[in-house]
Order: structure tokens, then C-alpha cells, then sequence
């Protein structure tokens, strides 16, 4: 054998250096530290009793709320509903407020010209103050609120503008005509109001059998 060392099998193997990395785990006490450990919930039947009870009661409570929330609501719109029916009475009551405002006016000139009759004894005057009254009461009407008073006489009758209430045979073939008025018609902003009582003409019998 030559002078060389003579390696032993054993001396092949790695030596224990003491570095070798030991088996990882969890370090728990770490864990808990972070605030990670998982609490543990109680699954008892008295645990899950006393949960069910505690949200029926937030749903109680919540449901409470809910139901003062219409009631009150519900109060707010009845008040609405009669002060809405409140005001539109008192409208229905006043809106002719300045209508009758301008009506007074003309009874205090007809209460003026009575009087001055009353004094002076004359009926001319008399007639001539009434005439004025109801031309200044007719002008004001139509001027401020939109009523007009129409003729009817010598136009062609229209179902619309006048009612007859008589009529009269005339020898002309022609449409019905107005032939007297007994009572005027009105119209309110071009709308006829009240129609003029009136009597039109009509054809002949003998014309109507010969046509």
C-alpha cells in the first residue's frame, strides 16, 4: 500500500454542520399576537336562541320606526288634503270679490239717481240717469271681466247663439231668420253664456209641400 491516506467509507458522508433547516410550524404565539387567532364561536342551542332573539328585536325595532314613519306620514297628508279643501272654498268664496266690488259701485249710482228723482220729481232725468247707469254697467263688464251683450234681430238663426221660443210663417224661401228678439244673449270671452230668446221665421206650409 503506498503512503496516501486510506479513506474510510464513513468519511464520505456530509458532516453535521448544525445548519440544517428544521421543519417549519406555525408559530402560534405569533399568530396570536397579530390578532389572527379565529374566535370561537359558541354553536350551543342557548347561544343560537339568544342571537335569533337579538335580531328579531333590532327587527321589532326597526319595524316601529317604519310604521311611526307612515303614521306620521299619513297625518302630514290629511293635514295637506283639508288645507287644500280649506283654500278652495275660500277661493269658491272670494274669487267674485272684485266682481261684486264693481257691481256695488253701480247700485251706489243707481241709489244716487233715485234720489235725485225722489228731489226733482222729473222723469226725464230720471229715464236719462238710468240709461247712462246701464251703459257705464255693461261697458265695465265687458271692459274688466269679458261679458258681452249681442244683437240677434235681422241675423240668421243659429242653434248656438239662439233659442227659439217662437216663430213666424213668412213668404221667403230662405234659411229661418231672427225675426225679434224678447231676451239678449251673452257671451263670456267669445263663449256664449246664455243664448237669445228669440222668435225666427219659417217657410210656408204650401212651400213646404211644393218642395
Amino acid at each position: 500500500m503506498s503512503d496516501q491516506e486510506i479513506l474510510h467509507p464513513e468519511d464520505d458522508e456530509p458532516m453535521d454542520t448544525g445548519n440544517e433547516t428544521e421543519s417549519e410550524e406555525p408559530d402560534q404565539s405569533a399568530t396570536e399576537s397579530a390578532g389572527q387567532v379565529p374566535e370561537e364561536r359558541d354553536e350551543s342551542p342557548e347561544a343560537i336562541i339568544a342571537d335569533l332573539r337579538e335580531k328579531m328585536q333590532e327587527l321589532e325595532s326597526e319595524n316601529s320606526e317604519l310604521k311611526n314613519q307612515y303614521l306620521r306620514k299619513q297625518a302630514d297628508f290629511e293635514n295637506f288634503r283639508k288645507r287644500m279643501n280649506r283654500e278652495k272654498q275660500e277661493f269658491a268664496q272670494f274669487s267674485n270679490q272684485q266682481l261684486l266690488l264693481d257691481l256695488v259701485s253701480v247700485i251706489d249710482d243707481f241709489e244716487r239717481a233715485i234720489k235725485s228723482a225722489d228731489d226733482s220729481r222729473d222723469y226725464d232725468t230720471f229715464h236719462d240717469g238710468v240709461v247712462m247707469i246701464e251703459k257705464q254697467l255693461t261697458g265695465m263688464l265687458q271692459r274688466k271681466w269679458g261679458l258681452t251683450r249681442y244683437d240677434s234681430a235681422g241675423e240668421a238663426f243659429d242653434p248656438q247663439r239662439h233659442e227659439a221660443v217662437a216663430a213666424q210663417e213668412v213668404a221667403d224661401d230662405g234659411d229661418p231668420v231672427v225675426l225679434e228678439e224678447y231676451q239678449k244673449g251673452y257671451t263670456l270671452s267669445e263663449r256664449v253664456i246664455r243664448p237669445a230668446k228669440v222668435k225666427v221665421s219659417t217657410k210656408r206650409e204650401e212651400q213646404v209641400e211644393g218642395e
